[in-house]
C-alpha cells in the first residue's frame, strides 16, 4: 500500500472529474462536489499549499469510497 502524495487542490479537482463529480458550489476557498449516485466531498481551495494527506485520505476513503490504488490510477 503506497503513501498519496501531497497534492494541490486543483491537481484533486482533475481526479474528481474523471471519476463523475461536477462542482455544485464554491463557499469561501471551499469547493462542494456531488456526483449522480449521491456521494459528496468537499475540497479546501488554497492556492499554492497542499492538502494534507490525512485529510486526503479520509476523501478517498470516506468520501469518494474507493481505495488508494484506485486514487493513485487516476492521477
Amino acid at each position: 500500500m503506497s503513501k498519496l502524495p501531497l497534492l494541490e487542490a486543483r491537481e484533486i479537482v482533475k481526479v474528481l472529474k474523471k471519476l463523475g463529480f461536477e462542482l455544485k458550489r464554491q463557499e469561501g476557498s471551499h469547493m462542494f462536489f456531488a456526483h449522480t449516485d449521491g456521494r459528496t466531498t468537499v475540497i479546501p481551495n488554497h492556492p499554492g499549499e497542499e492538502v494534507d494527506r490525512g485529510l486526503l485520505n479520509k476523501i478517498v476513503k470516506h468520501d469518494l469510497q474507493i481505495t488508494r490504488e484506485e486514487f493513485l490510477k487516476h492521477l
